[in-house]
Formats: C-alpha cells, structure tokens, sequence
C-alpha cells in the first residue's frame, strides 16, 4: 500500500509560514534544493490546498525564464508532468498535470491506495495535512527544519491535542544547518 507522506519546510518554531505570510527563510542553498529534487523522485502524486497549489504554479513556466538555473529547470522537469490533486472550494479549473478533487480527502487517498502506481502520496500544506492527521491517513512526518524562530503563524503540526507516537526514520544535517527529520507513524495493532 502506497504511504502518505506530510513533508514541509518549518521554522524551529514550528511554522510553515510566519505571521506577516511571509516564508523567504525557506528559499533553500543548492545542498538542499538537490534534496528535494531526490525526494520529488520518490512520489507518485501530491495532493494540495489551492494557496499551496497557487503557490507552485510558478513551476509552470520557469523553463521559459532564461534565468532559470540547471538544478530549478531539473525540478520542473520532475514537478510538472507528477500528478496533482487540488482541494478547493473556490477553484474551477487547474493547471498542467493538477486536477480539482471529485471528493472529500479521505475517499481520495483510499481511492489513490487502491490504485495501482508507484511512489508516495505526499500532502503538501498544513490545512489539508491537518485533515488527514485528525482522520489517521498521514504515514510519515518529513520535516526540512530552518534555524529560524518566526515567532507564530501557521504551523506545521495540527493543533488538534491529539497525540500521535512517531518513530525516527532518517535525520540528515546541511552545511547550512538545516535539518530533515522523517518520522514514521507508530501504528500500534489493538490487543
């Protein structure tokens, strides 16, 4: 069964986006960017919220900026054929390889779980992450952690005061000392 996956970039604090909606602090060194690159190989589609997937429309058309580095135009080329679903209650249309969801989350990823295919299915965005957290559905916590204290805004983690027992994965420190930390979710079969 393919695994959903949460994976974001976070201040220290815990924030995916500081209070002013502002996450520059994110722009990632080349080390880094590489990282998400190799991870993009690994998923088989993303799921997303509409300012999430507004906010990735820019991959659209970076080819066409002759500015565009090597390591952005491979990204491009891994982000825009990868299949996207877009949770929106304002959108009508999508773009490129993206498509409106026909259904609530949870039937979604049931649906993608079933469905024969390669890679993840990774969440991207703390709203629809919340969600599927408060239904159980989330697999796996990727954490890129930013040596950064944004002081509020939207957080990373759901707070629904629900525990949920993670085991350690995989860290990995950069020369520029961020830190990914993934995280399984501890499924723990009833006695």
């Amino acid at each position: 069964m393919r695994s959903v996956t949460y994976s974001m970039n976070v201040s220290l604090d815990g924030y995916i986006v500081g209070p002013d909606g502002d996450f520059n602090w994110t722009t990632p060194d080349e080390e880094v960017f590489r990282f998400w690159i190799d991870e993009i190989r690994q998923v088989g589609v993303h799921l997303m919220g509409r300012r999430l997937y507004e906010t990735m429309l820019y991959w659209e058309t970076a080819d066409q900026d002759p500015s565009t580095g090597e390591a952005e135009l491979e990204w491009a080329s891994l982000w825009n054929p990868l299949p996207k679903v877009v949770f929106s209650t304002t959108l009508s249309a999508v773009q490129g390889s993206a498509r409106l969801a026909s259904g609530g989350l949870a039937e979604e990823i049931e649906r993608l779980r079933s469905e024969p295919g390669e890679g993840d299915i990774a969440i991207g965005g703390a709203t629809l992450a919340a969600e599927a957290a408060a239904s159980g559905l989330i697999d796996e916590y990727q954490a890129v952690v930013y040596p950064v204290l944004v002081g509020g805004g939207i957080p990373f983690f759901p707070r629904d005061e629900r525990r949920v027992d993670l085991e350690l994965a995989e860290t990995r420190t950069f020369s520029s000392n961020v830190v990914y930390l993934r995280y399984r979710v501890a499924r723990r079969d009833a006695v």
